[in-house]
């Protein structure tokens, strides 16, 4: 069956070049002009992935973005026109799983897009370490079921927020660089900055730590990266 990608883009003829080269590679691609649309068509066509821009007519792409977050873990590259580092950043804390600059060229995008529905299919065919389960003091990750628990109470995680735990405490005490994180996590082809690892570490951090600021799971290495420390 073919990926299905929501093209989220009130500037229509963009919209449609990303849906003709989406569609030259295999996938069933549907468009959305408004963030009301947006979330609309979420629901009715359940896309393996959303490409979703931040400007849009109705609803911004932040508040889609943060909306979708609420019920659905798909992911979702958003798209801007600003260079503001503002911008990217909210959008990653509101759940977004990366964001492209435009103008972009297609091949920066479509390497982006394989890489995220590659791991979204690996965790639906059972590709992953069949029932093998991580515990460290009173956090429980789940490999098989995509699942973190604290003290039997479920964590909410994005996938990439989920691919990044599962990676480092597979791997626990060892240091890995930011340049690293985006290899092995986002995907080889990634094109991006380390500034993406560090708020989603930060997003990580809120939601599976007691203290955020003084974290005892996903810790720092000062100058060198980030690592799992297992208690």
């Amino acid at each position: 069956m073919n990926s299905k990608i929501l093209v989220v883009d009130d500037e229509r003829p963009i919209a449609d070049i990303i849906k003709y080269n989406l569609e030259k590679e295999g996938y069933k691609v549907f468009i959305a002009e408004d963030g009301q649309q947006a979330i609309d068509s979420t629901y009715e066509h359940k896309p393996d992935l959303i490409i979703l821009d931040i400007m849009l007519p109705v609803m911004d792409g932040f508040t889609v973005c943060k909306k979708l977050r609420e019920n659905i873990n798909t992911p979702i590259i958003m798209l801007t026109a600003k260079e503001e580092e503002v911008d990217k950043v909210l959008g990653l804390e509101l759940g977004a799983d990366d964001y492209m600059t435009k103008p972009f060229s297609f091949r920066e995008l479509l390497a982006r897009v394989k890489a995220n529905i590659r791991r979204v299919n690996f965790l639906n065919n059972g590709a992953e370490a069949g029932g093998q389960i991580i515990k460290s003091n009173n956090l429980v990750i789940d490999l098989n079921k995509y699942e973190v628990r604290k003290e039997d109470r479920i964590i909410e995680l994005t996938l990439r927020e989920f691919e990044l735990l599962k990676y480092l405490a597979l791997n626990a005490e060892q240091v890995f660089s930011r340049e690293t994180l985006l290899e092995e996590v986002w995907g080889y082809e990634y094109y991006g900055d380390v500034r993406t690892v560090d708020v989603t570490v930060r997003r990580l951090r809120e939601k599976v730590e007691d203290d955020p600021s003084n974290a005892k799971y996903v810790q720092t290495k000062r100058g060198v990266g980030y690592y799992f420390r297992r208690i």
